[in-house]
């Protein structure tokens, strides 16, 4: 007895439960999947988000199953597709379905404390939820001197500076408290969203720098339907966006403010002694059009629309360096963080656990994955639509009369120039791919 005793006295009381991992999920917003110097990003120079990539793993084909905000950040909490959980586009009203898998109150009734510093795009924020800390706000908020409220019962206040800036000084100061639990901490940063509004330090960054157009800046789309054509997102037809040069140069600007504040979160995770005991991961809500075709936001089933970055570091499981080609989505995020807290994954969840890619980035995984878009005739005009994304081909349907349809070979045809709808010869390949949308739309409740 006397030698249990001795043990449980060098045992400190506030030790983390062994083996549970930490987790830090950041996430920026409208950040594509080349929008990090990691992919090859000739001008913006993201050291952080690339250090949590070289060593850990990076999936370079990472998707969002509905390229918005509010849907984006609902499939990620949830585990389920916008369908299910009910949070299907950004309007006011909308709103997650009470009875929808929350992933957050399910690690901490598995012992976590968890924290949630940002933006949520949510109908309340968040605040209607349980939180061991939580610092957010509501809408879009704004980059400079944010309203931002501490706790969820928390008065909306002003708080001076930058809102990354802001939101980062509260979640590592929650990092650095005494965490007698593992802990959880979902850092969502507003950047890079339009309208992109810099921070002051960065104000000259890129003076001397000319942002070269995209290869399809100048291509008509010819052969897309209407309902990609007539989209109100043409660049150069809103106020913030005449200039396109100087409209990427902010874009990037916000973007190295919020890597800045990653490696501010890595340095405190170091100086505490978690940061090898914690899954971080980084990605983005949605792609965002760069000038493709003339055109900006995101929503479409484009790749430049729905790909983003996705970097994950934890070296008990994760060997430094290790890359993935495998499709993975932003409802796989939740039931990878449940797998490696020990609970139980709720069927109602919809996406596969990567712990087996973390293993073997070679191993199988899907072959495909359905995507959905709602919000319509709101901002910008983007016609409902539904697709298929295999590891070669793409099909879209915009199903609302009169009904459209795009078709690429992404093996032959990355970029999505030709749609091979109507061609005689792709009769074949969309008939199996229009069959295995209903039978996604089945296998995920999509009726």
């Amino acid at each position: 007895m006397k030698y249990l005793l001795a043990l449980l006295v060098l045992i400190p009381a506030d030790a983390p439960q062994a083996g549970k991992p930490n987790f830090v999920i950041m996430m920026c917003d409208d950040q594509r999947w080349d929008a990090v110097s990691l992919a090859g990003n000739a001008i913006l120079k993201t050291p952080n988000m690339d250090r949590i990539g070289r060593e850990g793993i990076v999936f370079r084909n990472a998707f969002v199953t509905n390229s918005l905000c509010g849907p984006s950040r609902a499939t990620l909490l949830t585990g389920t597709y916008s369908h299910t959980n009910g949070m299907i586009d950004n309007r006011p009203k909308t709103d997650i379905r009470p009875d929808a898998p929350w992933m957050p109150d399910l690690l901490r009734a598995a012992g976590y404390e968890v924290a949630f510093c940002g933006k949520s795009h949510q109908k309340n924020a968040v605040r209607d939820r349980k939180w061991d800390y939580y610092f957010g706000y509501k809408g879009q908020g704004r980059y400079k001197d944010p309203i931002i409220a501490e706790g969820t019962d928390g008065k909306d206040t002003v708080y001076p500076g930058w809102m990354d800036d802001v939101v980062t000084d509260k979640a590592t100061a929650w990092l650095k408290g005494k965490r007698e639990k593992p802990f959880c901490l979902f850092l969502f940063f507003k950047a890079c969203h339009r309208s992109w509004d810099r921070p002051e330090r960065l104000k000259d960054l890129y003076k001397d720098v000319t942002v070269p157009k995209p290869a399809l800046w100048n291509d008509p789309g010819a052969g897309k339907p209407k309902a990609f054509l007539e989209a109100d997102n043409v660049i150069g037809t809103f106020k913030d966006l005449q200039d396109y040069d100087k409209f990427m140069k902010d874009y990037y600007a916000t973007l190295v403010g919020a890597d800045e504040n990653i490696g501010r979160v890595l340095e405190t995770l170091t100086s505490t002694g978690k940061l090898d005991d914690t899954m971080v991961l980084h990605t983005g809500d949605n792609g965002f059009f760069l000038g493709e075709w003339n055109r900006m936001d995101k929503r479409f089933m484009h790749e430049v629309s729905i790909r983003v970055p996705m970097m994950v570091r934890y070296p008990k499981l994760i060997k430094a360096g290790t890359t993935s080609d495998r499709m993975v989505l932003n409802v796989d995020i939740a039931p990878t963080m449940l797998e490696l807290a020990g609970v139980d994954v709720p069927k109602a969840m919809q996406g596969r656990s990567w712990v087996p890619l973390f293993k073997d980035p070679k191993a199988e995984f899907r072959k495909d994955w359905l995507y959905e878009y709602y919000e319509y005739p709101d901002a910008h005009k983007v016609r409902p639509h539904r697709g298929v994304r295999t590891e070669t081909w793409k099909l879209i349907h915009y199903y609302q009369e009169p009904e459209e349809y795009e078709l690429y070979n992404l093996e032959k045809d990355p970029t999505e120039k030709e749609n091979l709808y109507s061609k005689a010869e792709s009769a074949d390949q969309v008939k199996e791919l229009k069959a295995r949308i209903e039978d996604l739309r089945k296998e995920t409740g999509d009726r």
